[in-house]
């Protein structure tokens, strides 16, 4: 399963988003197998507007993400940090392709 999560953060709040975001990403990737990559990136020119590639082995890996205590924590300490949330479900093109 892989998507791409475009967010807008409130620029006051960057800062403060931004190490949520990192807690988050580096218990998920170290705690869950299921969890094969959350790669965040900013935007130069717009450093507000983030872009996460999250790869699961499958749903259930994604659905076990949701309920971890790490993820819940990120959600809600970041609800109010959050202007806007797209999910875009995508097909990976090359699906065999690993990330050195």
């Amino acid at each position: 399963m892989v998507r791409l999560a475009k967010l807008v953060i409130d620029s006051s709040q960057l800062e403060n988003y931004t190490a949520a975001l990192k807690e988050e990403i580096e218990a998920s990737v170290r705690l869950e197998p299921g969890v094969l990559t959350l790669y965040a990136v900013a935007e130069k020119d717009n450093p507000t507007y983030v872009t996460i590639l999250e790869i699961y082995a499958d749903t259930n890996a994604y659905k076990a993400h949701l309920q971890t205590p790490h993820f819940i924590k990120y959600k809600a300490g970041t609800k109010e940090m959050v202007k806007s949330l797209e999910l875009v479900e995508t097909i990976p093109l090359i699906p065999g392709m690993k990330i050195k």
